[in-house]
């Protein structure tokens, strides 16, 4: 039997009432999101922390809710998205669609959409990591590309950036997102 996109299993462990150590849930993964601006794109939130340090409990699925593209104040995102290959639709975005896509994320402020240039370029005031579990994709940057294939690995700075699957097969990357806040220096260039 065939799983459904965005499927992961997620185990989270917690403490029974005696202070050992549990599985508290070994199930899919319940926050699986999709964009109708984005064909083929599923984003499995994996979980989220509200904080830093992170509150160590047996508190609720943090995961529940809308689709938001970037951590919480002071927290993480951890994440898996599977993007399906590029088509025309890509082409036809344009930046309002740009925002539209965004928007259906959380924030349409994260566009950096430039005539020319890719349309879901954006940018996050985080630190993330990327991992390439399966497939290829671009890294599309202001200046550059890099194709990226499983097992490669990325520290994304509060770069703007895009992701391009030219392979003509999906792409699955896990992601972790840590809030940050931009140098003052290097947030002069970003108005």
């Amino acid at each position: 039997m065939e799983q459904a996109k965005g499927y992961v299993r997620r185990i989270v462990t917690g403490h029974n009432e005696h202070g050992q150590s549990i599985v508290t849930e070994d199930c899919a993964a319940p926050a699986v999101h999709t964009n109708p601006k984005r064909v083929g794109f599923y984003c499995t939130n994996l979980w989220i922390t509200h904080e830093t340090p992170a509150a160590v409990n047996n508190g609720p699925d943090p995961t529940t809710g809308p689709m938001v593209l970037e951590p919480p104040k002071s927290g993480s995102v951890v994440r898996i998205i599977e993007f399906g290959p590029e088509g025309d639709w890509t082409k036809q975005l344009g930046s309002e669609g740009a925002k539209a896509a965004f928007g259906a994320m959380g924030t349409d402020k994260a566009s950096t959409f430039k005539q020319g240039g890719h349309p879901l370029m954006h940018r996050t005031e985080s630190v993330d990591y990327a991992l390439i579990l399966e497939g290829e994709i671009y890294l599309v940057l202001d200046q550059e590309e890099r194709l990226m294939r499983q097992g490669d690995f990325l520290v994304e700075r509060g770069t703007s950036h895009a992701w391009a699957n030219r392979s003509g097969k999906p792409c699955k990357i896990l992601f972790v997102l840590i809030d940050g806040k931009f140098d003052p220096e290097l947030a002069k260039h970003f108005g």
